[in-house]
């Protein structure tokens, strides 16, 4: 089987049909309000907006969970104020990131098929509904599976330059490089992608005798700079170098802090086979209609077959790296403290639905060799046929993404529940600050934004019209004497601001207070200092 150029033209229709499913689902994203339905969506929009817009604006307003690089992205975006208050500057480089990962599948899929088996790959990755959702909003899997993809399919292509065209397999490896950077600063996934597929690498070279490469090994240090990066970034900016993993924010301390009774907290907590269970699960509910999840399953493996057959002699090895979402987030859910619950099993809700998302690439890539070998089987037999069964899978295509719509995208799904468990108190408070600031216009707002950050443009401030969490030494400054360094402060029930007017409640008065049903109450505060009420002089 030789490697299947991809013609200009041909590139451009790719590009062309899926920037229209793109901005087809941004406007209907944008229509029923749906940008910021993610809590976590908001969150990286608010992070990439404190990098400039605070008390202490500089590179440690990342914090120490999140990789960075999806919030370096979002900088320029978040910089135009409507965009960070509605959604738009998350979309920009989410819906980039899904044109690109289109692009990378098509790529990948022509190495070795032919244009119908490689469309019906393509077509089953970009109508995904669950996809289409998340490239409008802030989340990272559109960009993480644009890396994944990618670097896949660079590395493919390398393996396959290096028989022949040594200089072009060196300068490869720098681009996967540079991919595989990014995937370790994009999601955790990206570090064991990165030491997968460099440790390959390295093996290669080394059983053709070439790993004294000069090009291998300064793009190596490249590779592992990444993560001792992030090592000395925690360790400078709060003081513990695996902050991420154990810090007060990281998910295992919130796994700690939210668990209820003696019992497992999750659903495969400390049980392998639990976890790969609920995670292929999830991974079929985001690819396919609820019927149809196994049997998704059953072809996407039979695809993966006959890839290893036909193709294994074009570097197919590497397309495995598709599959690596399987072991990772099976050894997550059991050892990692990330849950993920289904409405399908117990306890039957939606939370981390999205990670299933990551073996889209390895489930669209199979179809396409499954597709295939069904196509040359007809072609042999029942030529005549075969126009027909090609549109009849691409009826089966849509078919498909059409009853995912009817059944609701999961992910989607997950998202109206977490903005409605928000969305009482996100219209409740924000009115009344606003008429406390007009009779105050400047005047800082004490308040936490990690739980509740679209507050902040509800209200229709600049961060830095806040003191808050990551402002630190002011902060913390506010929290021993809040009515002296607050004109109003917020607080949520058990917070450390709410802990904090307890100790110090002086100079202060109670305005309002707020309930929601499952979400701790909130009180208004305002300080009767003359100097933080004054309205400043026009």
């Amino acid at each position: 089987m030789t490697e299947q150029p991809v013609r200009r033209a041909e590139g451009l229709a790719v590009l062309a049909s899926c920037a229209a499913l793109s901005a087809a689902a941004t406007l209907w994203s944008w229509q029923h309000d749906a940008m910021l339905n993610y809590g976590d969506a908001v969150a990286h929009l608010h992070i990439a907006r404190r990098i400039f817009d605070s008390h202490r604006p500089g590179i440690t307003q990342l914090g120490s969970v999140w990789l960075p690089l999806p919030h370096l992205l979002l900088v320029p975006f978040v910089a135009v104020y409507s965009w960070w208050a509605n959604g738009i500057a998350g979309m920009i480089p989410s819906a980039l990131a899904y044109l690109a990962g289109c692009a990378g599948v098509y790529h990948l899929a022509r190495h070795w098929l032919r244009p119908p088996a490689a469309a019906i790959a393509l077509v089953f990755f970009a109508t995904n509904p669950n996809l289409l959702y998340l490239q409008t909003t802030a989340m990272t899997e559109p960009l993480f599976l644009c890396e994944l993809i990618w670097a896949v399919a660079l590395l493919v292509q390398w393996r396959e330059a290096i028989h022949a065209q040594a200089p072009q397999a060196m300068r490869l490896l720098w681009l996967i490089a540079a991919v595989l950077v990014a995937a370790v600063f994009t999601r955790y996934d990206g570090w064991i992608l990165a030491l997968l597929a460099w440790t390959g690498i390295g093996l290669v070279l080394l059983r053709r005798g070439q790993l004294r490469s000069r090009t291998f090994w300064l793009a190596s240090a490249l590779v592992v700079a990444a993560p001792l990066a992030w090592f000395i970034y925690n360790a400078a900016a709060f003081g513990d170098w695996l902050d991420f993993a154990r810090g007060p924010y990281s998910a295992k301390a919130i796994e700690l802090r939210t668990a209820v009774g003696s019992g497992p907290p999750h659903p495969g907590w400390h049980n392998p086979w639990v976890s790969l269970l609920f995670f292929v699960k999830t991974a079929e509910l985001d690819a396919a209609a609820m019927a149809w999840g196994n049997t998704l399953l059953v072809m996407s493996l039979l695809g993966t077959v006959c890839a290893w057959l036909t193709a294994r002699s074009r570097a197919a090895l590497w397309a495995l790296l598709l599959w690596l979402p399987v072991p990772f987030y099976a050894y997550s859910i059991a050892y990692g403290s990330v849950p993920i619950f289904i409405p399908v099993w117990w306890p039957h809700s939606w939370y981390n639905t999205r990670y299933g998302m990551e073996l889209l690439p390895a489930f669209a890539l199979s179809l396409g060799f499954t597709a295939q070998f069904a196509l040359a089987a007809v072609r042999e037999f029942k030529p005549r046929w075969t126009r027909y069964t090609a549109a009849l899978l691409f009826a089966v295509l849509a078919l498909n993404a059409y009853a995912i719509v009817r059944e609701r995208p999961l992910t989607y799904v997950e998202g109206t529940k977490n903005i409605d468990a928000r969305q009482s108190l996100e219209q409740q408070i924000p009115p009344v600050l606003r008429a406390l600031l007009a009779t105050r216009p400047g005047g800082i707002v004490l308040m936490q934004t990690s739980v509740y950050p679209q507050l902040v443009t509800l209200t229709g401030i600049p961060l830095r019209q806040t003191l808050n969490e990551s402002d630190k030494q002011f902060y913390q400054a506010a929290l021993q004497a809040p009515s002296a360094h607050a004109a109003i402060v917020l607080a949520f029930d058990g917070d450390e601001i709410d802990r904090a007017v307890h100790a110090h409640p002086g100079g202060l008065t109670v305005v309002q207070r707020f309930t929601a049903p499952g979400q701790p109450s909130a009180t208004v505060y305002v300080s009767n200092t003359p100097a933080l009420n004054k309205t400043p002089a026009r």
